[in-house]
């Protein structure tokens, strides 16, 4: 009887020892696996935060690219406006009128525009104030009906220009020619009324011509052999 009670200890002791064994084993696992699924998780995570920097240092390495093209073609685009001046531009400014003044301009686009002859040594230039005779050198001629100015070469072959400026860009242009009938008396057969006739025809006739602006090189060339009176 002892016998068999100390072997129902013994079996109970030794199934104790075993679910223990068991039981320890069951914890070990588990720890295990925990640990490997927060392995698992921590490399999972990395690999994901891996994954998003390089995609954040792709995406910012292609802006960073792109700008830079961009920076690149502005630079380039800016280079090329610099380095393609115009020449006509550059010269037009170098040929400023700026330094001349409002009649200088005036007269010198006037002859530009109708002198007889545009190869002159000098440009001289007379004001000629209302009620000036049109041929000074008759005591009997037809006076002028306003300020006019006229423009002449140095030489009978450059010829006149006589006229008025109306302040819009046109002038009024008289007919006067540079030479009239060598003086008074007039010559022989030249009728003294059909002088006074021309001179009415020229004073009621007048022309009305729009000023051209001309070219700069070419009005700086005359205002530099302007002679005014």
């Amino acid at each position: 009887m002892k016998k068999q009670v100390k072997l129902f200890y013994c079996h109970m002791s030794l199934l104790l020892f075993i679910l223990l064994l068991a039981g320890c084993s069951d914890n070990t696992n588990a720890k295990s696996n925990a640990a490997e699924n927060d392995a698992t998780l921590s490399t999972e995570e990395t690999t994901e935060v891996e994954e998003g920097n390089q995609a954040n240092e792709a995406s910012s390495s292609s802006t960073s690219e792109d700008t830079s093209q961009e920076d690149a073609k502005e630079s380039s685009s800016e280079e090329s406006k610099s380095g393609d001046s115009n020449p006509a531009d550059e010269n037009e400014e170098n040929l400023s009128l700026d330094d001349y003044s409002s009649k200088e301009i005036e007269y010198a686009r006037v002859w530009s525009q109708l002198g007889p002859n545009q190869e002159i040594d000098e440009l001289n230039v007379q004001l000629i104030s209302a009620g000036s005779p049109l041929d000074p050198d008759d005591e009997n001629s037809l006076t002028y009906p306003e300020d006019v100015v006229q423009l002449r070469g140095s030489r009978i072959v450059d010829g006149i220009v006589t006229y008025s400026g109306n302040g819009d860009g046109t002038i009024n242009v008289y007919n006067v020619p540079l030479r009239w009938y060598g003086g008074f008396p007039p010559p022989e057969g030249i009728d003294k009324e059909e002088i006074q006739k021309e001179m009415e025809d020229i004073i009621t006739n007048t022309k009305l011509v729009n000023v051209d602006t001309g070219d700069n090189e070419e009005i700086i060339e005359i205002i530099n052999k302007m002679n005014s009176q």
